[in-house]
């Protein structure tokens, strides 16, 4: 009989090779190589069936009106970033499979137990499966967070994926919850729980299970040191959806946010607080601050979009005298390469020597902006912190910097205005080339220049 060949996965990538190398040639990444085991070719026939008749079908016989139906926890956060439907209701799609990651201790297990709690007091049967935990553990959590006893939430600790697809199949619930996916061996792989080969036949199994039977699936996933989901890229290709749960564990703002969704808006973003009864929604969660609304020098606050929603976030640099080699450029929550743009723009355009200084810059509560709308309010922190000068008290400040140094437009500006009044900012710093929008109680002051910007710093 021949003998069956393994080849070597990427687990970053998921590409093949024939044997092991110490650096992925497609990806780059360095010991990253897993040896993966062939499937059994009596079951490899399995592996995208999904239990429907494989009938192919004219679009125009598809009525327009499918709406699929969606479980709401109750969580409004939580279901505005599983999405909504078009009549409104928001909330975690039958059928549909979910992969939520964040680091340890993120909270991660106490946001899908609430979770859970929530969807078996409307009605649906959960399924909630541990593989760390045992099912006393789980009550007791349950019991300090006074989320009562639902009857119709079950708990089941296992780490089999052919036992816990059996009690699937018997108890029937409407969604399942597993808790972690790393920890969960298929009997059909023959590797360690959480390796390439058990991650990627558990994740195929469990998209089975959840397309076949019309039970929604959560999958709770690791990361890794570098923030992104530890596995092959080939289970967030899988699922429905991929949320990152997100946030500083010695800090009570957490952040969950959609990166990937089928039924729903990417980048939304829910924003929750730790408390001792666990995950609370924010009041008024559109404001991530620091709490004070004093003028501090190397502080700004801007709207930006998540999604559907408007979040005003703040923004803090602070400026410090550059010792050895090269000035330190660090940032958190902000994309690094924009922040070196704008540190020249400023040294350019705006008459701040910054080429020996140290420069460190965030956003407040673990949010993470990546849009180009919150280039004036990073750059007037940046000044803002190597002047010691600071904003005017309810000033905001939202617009694109470009090279030449002048403020240019954002997209839903009016969205931000609005936003902005509703926290209690009294004028906001746009640029010059939008038409002037008017919003009740708001006082615009366009902008054109990295010049006119500074002028307001007093």
């Amino acid at each position: 009989m021949a003998k069956t060949r393994s080849v070597f996965a990427c687990r970053s990538c998921g590409s093949t090779f024939p044997r092991w190398i110490g650096r992925c040639p497609d990806c780059g990444t360095w010991d990253a190589l897993e040896e993966q085991k062939p499937i059994d070719s009596a079951t490899a026939h399995l592996a995208g069936w999904t239990g429907q008749a494989p009938e192919a079908r004219s679009i125009a016989d598809i009525g327009a009106d499918v709406d699929v139906e969606r479980m709401s926890t109750g969580i409004g956060e939580l279901d505005r970033v599983f999405g909504s439907s078009s009549g409104g209701h928001a909330g975690l799609v039958r059928g549909s499979v979910v992969l939520v990651g964040g680091e340890p201790g993120v909270g991660k297990s106490t946001l899908l137990l609430q979770a859970a709690a929530g969807w078996a007091s409307r009605g649906h049967r959960v399924l909630y499966v541990s593989s760390e935990e045992s099912a006393e553990q789980i009550r007791l959590r349950a019991d300090r967070l006074e989320l009562g006893a639902p009857r119709e939430l079950f708990l089941l600790a296992e780490t089999s994926l052919e036992r816990i697809a059996e009690q699937a199949r018997v108890s029937k619930p409407a969604i399942v919850l597993i808790d972690s996916v790393q920890m969960i061996a298929s009997s059909r792989a023959e590797a360690a729980p959480g390796s390439m080969t058990q991650l990627r036949q558990c994740g195929a199994d469990f998209v089975t299970l959840a397309k076949s039977s019309g039970m929604a699936v959560v999958l709770v996933g690791h990361v890794t040191k570098d923030g992104q989901l530890a596995g092959p890229r080939l289970l967030e290709h899988l699922v429905d959806a991929v949320l990152y749960f997100e946030g500083d564990r010695l800090a009570a703002a957490r952040v969950v946010r959609a990166v990937k969704n089928r039924y729903g808006a990417t980048l939304e973003l829910g924003i929750f607080g730790m408390t001792g009864r666990g995950l609370a929604e924010l009041p008024g969660g559109a404001s991530v601050r620091a709490g004070s609304d004093a003028p501090r020098p190397g502080v700004a606050v801007c709207p930006v979009i998540h999604g559907s929603r408007c979040v005003l976030a703040e923004v803090q640099a602070l400026t410090a005298t550059g010792f050895v080699g090269a000035a330190k450029r660090k940032s958190s929550g902000l994309d690094s390469s924009r922040l070196a743009m704008l540190i020249a723009v400023l040294e350019q355009h705006g008459g701040i020597r910054l080429a020996d200084r140290d420069v460190f810059a965030q956003v407040v509560g673990g949010l993470r902006v990546v849009e180009p709308a919150a280039d004036l309010a990073v750059l007037l922190a940046i000044a803002g912190a190597e002047r010691r000068k600071a904003l005017e008290r309810g000033v905001c400040a939202v617009g694109e910097v470009n090279l030449s140094g002048q403020v240019t437009g954002v997209p839903q500006l009016e969205q931000r205005l609005t936003e902005a009044g509703r926290m209690g900012f009294g004028r906001v710093l746009l640029p010059f080339s939008h038409e002037v929008v008017r919003q009740r109680g708001v006082e615009v002051t366009p902008i054109r220049s990295v010049q006119d910007a500074l002028e307001h710093l007093s």
